[in-house]
């Protein structure tokens, strides 16, 4: 029998609803206000990574001053060959003082908002000024998404898009010009003119040579966080300022810190905390590229699914 005072679990916040409630700009502004007003990453829990029969479940607990949260994940790397999403999941929101269940979001859209809110975050703090030419690695949301929150932070002259399927990439590209920023089909070695650069594959080696980035430009790589999978190259981590999320974390996910450690071409000493960078205590290096490789942690979800849950609270008009 039921408890009349057991409480009733929220109905699901749509993807829809999500971005309704809060676009990029504000995403990325709500990282950048957490980090600067305390929020420290190293406090986080571990993710959880669990091995099943077709892919992966990811466990992504964390809590705060008012609010506890919880990402329940699957990546399925055989689902887009049967028409589902790679990466599916659900984001429970709780009270902090009684853990009452407050939300139920979509977790997929909450991953969609915050991976790019977090890589423009960064990218507002180490990326040039002017940025003529955004290089962007990839063709599926994640993608769509960096390229929507850079525009948050930077005003951007033009895209290539580089991938592996041409033809998905040349409606991504023309799906990036109609949105108004012109975008078409390049390939690797036009890193060599860009500002910026984003990486959100799921490639297991480098993308490009890393000896190819300008020294003035930034790079974001958001898409590994297994230890032996990698987008950018020791070339490239050796000659560049390197900040990551947390060290501890990078250490233990991030396949390009990991190998890039191991071959001696960078030392624990090189990674810097995002955090740094947010309350002041860094500065971006101009005279070389500035990296920053993101895992994606349990804090960023929180720190999304609150604002996305303080904007579904708040009165109309």
């Amino acid at each position: 029998m039921t408890s009349k005072n057991a409480p009733v679990l929220p109905a699901m916040v749509t993807a829809t609803e999500i971005f309704t409630r809060v676009d990029y700009g504000t995403a990325v502004r709500a990282v950048q206000d957490a980090l600067a007003d305390g929020l420290d990453p190293a406090n986080d829990f571990a993710r959880q990574v669990l091995p099943v029969a077709n892919g992966q479940l990811l466990l992504m607990p964390t809590e705060a001053a008012h609010f506890v949260g919880i990402k329940v994940a699957s990546v399925a790397p055989g689902n887009p060959a049967l028409g589902r999403e790679r990466i599916q999941g659900v984001y429970l929101l709780l009270d902090a003082a009684t853990l009452t269940p407050l939300s139920l979001l979509d977790g997929a859209a909450i991953t969609t908002l915050r991976t790019p809110a977090v890589s423009a975050a960064a990218a507002d703090y180490l990326a040039p000024a002017a940025v003529d030419h955004l290089v962007v690695f990839g063709s599926g949301p994640q993608a769509w998404g960096h390229i929507e929150a850079m525009r948050a932070v930077r005003s951007i002259g033009r895209v290539t898009i580089v991938a592996r399927d041409q033809s998905r990439a040349e409606l991504f590209a023309a799906r990036v010009t109609a949105s108004g920023l012109p975008a078409r089909v390049g390939r690797a070695a036009d890193i060599s003119s860009a500002q910026l650069i984003v990486c959100a594959t799921t490639a297991r080696t480098p993308l490009f040579d890393g000896a190819l980035v300008p020294a003035e430009c930034c790079v974001i790589a958001v898409g590994s966080h297994e230890a032996d999978a990698r987008e950018l190259d020791s070339v490239l981590l050796a000659r560049s300022q390197l900040v990551v999320e947390d060290a501890a974390t990078a250490r233990r996910e991030a396949g390009d810190v990991i190998m890039a450690l191991a071959d001696g071409s960078i030392e624990p000493g090189d990674l810097v905390p995002l955090r740094d960078l947010a309350i002041g205590t860094v500065a971006a290096v101009e005279a070389r590229p500035r990296v920053f490789k993101s895992t994606g942690m349990s804090w960023e979800d929180l720190v999304i699914a609150t604002a996305v849950y303080r904007a579904g609270a708040r009165p109309a008009g």
